[in-house]
Order: C-alpha cells, then structure tokens, then sequence
C-alpha cells in the first residue's frame, strides 16, 4: 500500500509543501505545451471568474484509440496551467475510455466526492499534489479546467 496524503511519517506542512512544489515545477517547466499540428481533437475552456483559459489538443494513434499525445495552450494560474501539464504527462498513451474514467476520478476527487484519505502518492502521482486545491473552493475551477477541457477535446461525454 501507498503513501497516504496524511501519512504518520510525513507532517501536513511538509506535504502541503510538497505539493506545492510540485505544482509550481509543472508551472514553471510545464509538460507538453505548445499547439499540436496535427490534431484530431481540441477542446476549450475559460474560467470567467479569474481569466484563466486552456486549449486542449490530442493526436490519436494511427487506429484511432489510443491517443498519441496531449498538448495544452493557455494562460492562467499556476494551479490551472500546472494541472494542464499534469494532466498531458498523465493522458498520453491511453484510450478513450480510460481517460475519461480518470476524467471522473480527478474532478471527483478535487471535488470531493472521493475521501481526500483515499489519495495515495504512489497511486496518483503528481496529480495527488492537487488535493490540496480542496481546501479553497474557487480554485477548484481552475485545477478541473483542462480537465473539462481535455473531455470536449475527446468529443464529449
């Protein structure tokens, strides 16, 4: 079994810390940035409240399932452009299905809907970093941007 995100061993500072640092890596050296030409599918999103935007790009193999690649553009918070790139390194390779499974998986989780105890470093990753938007409901929009973003990008649900 994994790491918990509220493990004995580890303080909650220091992995609020950790998190933290995570997130701004992938702000300041973000994965997979840049328009992808050519693209099979792309999907938009715009949080009003805070200006944050993300334009979601994927290439399909060959045979049209799995996709090649995800790419992202856009501007905004470090929370919203570091979980684009989270998102692109995580998405890459894998079907239609299983990505819209993790779809659901990571909006329920910054959601809420999953219990924060159930996020286990080992098992999420990078993405586990994002847990921490829970604790401030309006950023919540700005971590599930890309997300709604990659689902539109895919042709929907």
């Amino acid at each position: 079994m994994g790491r918990l995100w509220r493990n004995t061993t580890m303080s909650d500072d220091h992995l609020s810390e950790l998190y933290q640092e995570i997130i701004l890596g992938h702000n300041r050296r973000p994965r997979n940035k840049g328009e992808l030409n050519p693209f099979d599918g792309k999907g938009e999103g715009y949080n009003p409240t805070c200006g944050d935007e993300v334009t979601v790009f994927v290439r399909r193999t060959a045979g049209g399932n799995p996709i090649e690649c995800v790419h992202f553009t856009g501007e905004g918070c470090a929370i919203s452009q570091a979980s684009a790139s989270i998102m692109t390194s995580a998405m890459s390779g894998k079907g239609d299905e299983e990505i819209r499974a993790e779809i659901r998986r990571v909006v329920g989780m910054l959601t809420a809907a999953d219990d924060p105890e159930s996020v286990e470093l080992d098992e999420w990753g990078d993405l586990a970093a994002l847990v921490g938007v829970r604790k401030f409901p309006a950023r919540i929009k700005c971590a599930t941007l890309a997300w709604h973003a990659l689902e539109e990008a895919l042709g929907g649900s």
